[in-house]
């Protein structure tokens, strides 16, 4: 064997060492990400739903005029189930990743001689921790709309009327 092959496969082995560590730890995120970030997004959405019902409840019956304040309590409640929609197709992606994998997992049971099966899961764990990456921002971001929408908008959630009758004239 020349110098040249054996440094060609000792470059080769390195990169492989490296690429197998690289999927180990995307594994290793996207498994922490569903373990610990996504429970703490559940209970976020559960004071996102509280939020929802309080502005919900506070809508007044339907009067005629001065009614701004209203459908800036409507638009939020409508921003609050766009969220809320979106916020559980993310936790049932997690779960179809899930059953995906399994299945896989069993053909490579059944079949350990084909590769293929054993490439199609490392691709789908990398697939999905991207996924999860993307989850993450999103969520962040509509966190961050929905809470600066309610802040800038406090005052008028609570009262969506003025109670004040001569300001109209």
């Amino acid at each position: 064997m020349s110098f040249v092959n054996l440094v060609f496969k000792l470059s080769y082995i390195c990169l492989c060492l490296q690429v197998a560590a690289f999927k180990e730890r995307i594994t290793a995120e996207a498994e922490d990400l569903v373990a610990n970030f996504f429970p703490k997004k559940l209970l976020e959405l559960d004071h996102f739903l509280k939020v929802k019902m309080w502005v919900q409840l506070l809508i007044p019956r339907i009067e005629d005029g001065n009614n701004f304040g209203v459908s800036i309590q409507e638009e939020t409640v409508a921003e609050l189930r766009t969220v809320e929609g979106e916020a559980a197709s993310y936790l049932d992606q997690i779960s179809r990743y899930y059953i995906t994998r399994a299945k896989l997992v069993s053909k490579i049971a059944k079949y350990p001689h084909v590769e293929d099966y054993r490439r199609t899961v490392t691709e789908i764990d990398e697939k999905e921790y991207i996924s999860l990456k993307i989850i993450v921002s999103e969520l962040r971001n509509q966190y961050v709309t929905l809470h600066d929408m309610i802040l800038k908008n406090i005052e008028k959630i609570k009262r969506p009327r003025s109670s004040n009758a001569d300001a109209l004239y």
